[in-house]
């Protein structure tokens, strides 16, 4: 009776046959290369996000400051309102104006709305309303002073830069305050010719290319 036995011997022969140890070798080795190569993608995934998110917010922020000065310029004031002042006043890295604040079953009064760029951050302040225009000297006091009364409020920070140029309607175009000077105008028309319809900011973030620029005009549109 042969075949029973040789049946057996092949069927133990059979059960002790498994991966020898290059084997193993290798799939492992594989293995590893696959986890790793995983790894770095993973890491570069979630390093892609954190940069995005990074970048997402601070467009957020700017989009918010933006919206906010937009609706201070569409506020600012006339001349006949504050007669012999001017509603705004534009310097590197600073931008102070006077808007009208409505509320309602109240009437209308004054503010003062400073936006200035200091050590990286660019804060907004606004001071008290009131309709007193003599108390608009003290007001200026203190939005723009570093002691000032008037609490601060940070819009956006790691920004560069904050380039503001005006925009006069005697045919010269844009102007950068402190630069460009108005030539050709008389006494009686320079007061006119000083106030501005228009102002484009342009904020330079940190660490990014390309600047971020918004026109607004000043008052109603």
């Amino acid at each position: 009776m042969p075949a029973p036995r040789h049946a057996s011997r092949l069927a133990a022969a059979r059960g002790r046959c498994g991966f020898t140890l290059i084997e193993l070798l290798v799939a492992i080795t594989i293995l590893a290369i696959v986890a790793v190569l995983g790894w770095r993608g993973l890491d570069s995934i979630t390093r892609a996000r954190v940069a995005l998110a990074a970048d997402l917010e601070q467009t957020r922020g700017l989009q918010l400051a933006f919206a906010q000065m937009q609706r201070d310029c569409a506020q600012i004031v006339d001349l006949d309102t504050i007669p012999g002042r001017l509603p705004i006043m534009v310097e590197p890295g600073s931008i102070v104006l006077v808007r009208q604040v409505f509320a309602e079953n109240q009437p209308t009064r004054i503010q003062l709305i400073a936006y200035r760029l200091r050590n990286g951050v660019l804060s907004r302040r606004e001071s008290q309303a009131t309709r007193d225009l003599n108390a608009l000297d003290a007001l200026w006091m203190s939005v723009t002073s570093e002691s000032g009364g008037a609490p601060s409020v940070a819009l956006q920070s790691n920004v560069a830069s904050m380039t503001v140029r005006t925009w006069l309607n005697d045919g010269a175009g844009w102007r950068v305050p402190g630069v460009d000077v108005v030539s050709g105008a008389s006494s009686n028309t320079a007061a006119t010719l000083a106030v501005p319809t228009g102002i484009e900011v342009v904020v330079q973030l940190r660490d990014r290319p390309g600047a971020l620029t918004k026109i607004f005009l000043l008052g109603p549109v």
